[in-house]
């Protein structure tokens, strides 16, 4: 017998439903500055209206879902995790005060099933769409015999812009300020390999319903990370200026906090100012994980924690708010040696 590449694992025909499939999820994401179609070596993007910045600054991030994929593979939804991809790398563009413009995603499997590809697309697209950026390009390769059949990773990266002026850096970041929280959806990106310890990852164990969740396990844990974009830009266009900005991924409270704050000051976070979403008690509760740890890995209900000044405090709540999310004055600024307290 002939070998082919079909025998050796890789459908190239799957390959081109999966493209057909996708098309129209990706036309709704274009922007007018996307040159080209789909089904280029590379994705173009004009730059005419970033020239008109005083000092254009491009700013990108990547990231993954991290084992978060296990979950859809058990509960066979495939289309929000792409949204989780999306956010985890647009997040940290407007973290820094940044608009994203473009984002490519890459999707390894074992196999390609055309129908599962095209829902996690689906998905990819609609959070461009939340972040008003452009799905210019991807790539998803086959991996016979290095991954399962029924497996896939995906991950992907977002390029954005900042006119240099409007960087959000911290370094101006003084005792006194105040510290805003946006809230967030669950667990988010981060963390499952201990949602994995804690909790049976089987089909049954995921449709369980839990009265303080008001949902299954399943739909708790896959609910995707929301993404801040709209809400940062709605603070930029109220016209009041955003001194830090922490994007709370893996590391919790105690890893991310820091990385906005300047040498001299310590953030005090209130615990107590803001619902924390049940998820995280029966994780707690289930596992047995101490409070620290909690903080330590997990977002613990804020997606996004902003120094700002307090005379700002009504315009930000009111801007984040105007863009669908929910914000509370969750502590303050104080001296200390660039570390989260936890009262």
């Amino acid at each position: 017998m002939a070998l082919d590449y079909k025998s050796a694992g890789v459908d190239i025909e799957a390959g081109y439903k999966s493209v057909e499939l996708m098309k129209a999820s990706v036309k709704e994401t274009m922007r007018k500055e996307v040159l080209g179609g789909l089904g280029g070596f590379s994705g173009a993007f004009s730059l005419a209206e970033i020239k008109k910045m005083d000092d254009p600054v491009l700013l990108s991030g990547t990231d993954g879902c991290g084992t978060k994929v296990k979950l859809a593979f058990i509960m066979d939804k495939h289309d929000t995790i792409g949204i989780d991809a999306v956010a985890m790398c647009v997040n940290d563009v407007a973290c820094a005060g940044g608009e994203p413009l473009f984002f490519l995603d890459y999707i390894a499997c074992g196999k390609n099933y055309p129908e599962k590809i095209a829902a996690i697309v689906k998905g990819v697209a609609e959070g461009c769409k939340m972040s008003e950026c452009a799905l210019i390009g991807g790539e998803t390769a086959e991996h016979p015999g290095l991954m399962e059949e029924d497996e896939y990773d995906l991950a992907g990266f977002s390029v954005g812009v900042v006119d240099k002026k409007d960087l959000i850096t911290g370094q101006n970041i003084k005792p006194g300020d105040m510290l805003i929280g946006i809230a967030s959806s669950g667990v988010h990106s981060n963390g499952f390999s201990l949602v994995r310890k804690v909790f049976e990852m089987t089909k049954e164990s995921l449709d369980t319903y839990y009265d303080e969740l008001g949902t299954t396990l399943g739909e708790a844990l896959i609910a995707p990370t929301r993404i801040y974009v709209k809400a940062m830009k709605a603070i930029k266009n109220a016209g009041v200026t955003v001194k830090g900005c922490s994007h709370i991924t893996g590391g919790g409270f105690f890893e991310n906090i820091p990385r906005m704050l300047p040498d001299g000051v310590n953030a005090r976070v209130n615990k107590g100012s803001y619902p924390i979403p049940p998820i995280f008690g029966l994780l707690a509760k289930t596992g047995g994980i101490e409070e620290k740890m909690m903080y330590n890995t997990y977002n613990m209900g804020l997606g996004m924690v902003l120094a700002i000044e307090p005379k700002d405090k009504d315009a930000v709540i009111a801007a984040i708010e105007s863009a669908g999310e929910k914000a509370y004055v969750v502590g303050e600024i104080v001296s200390g040696t660039k570390e989260v307290e936890l009262v």
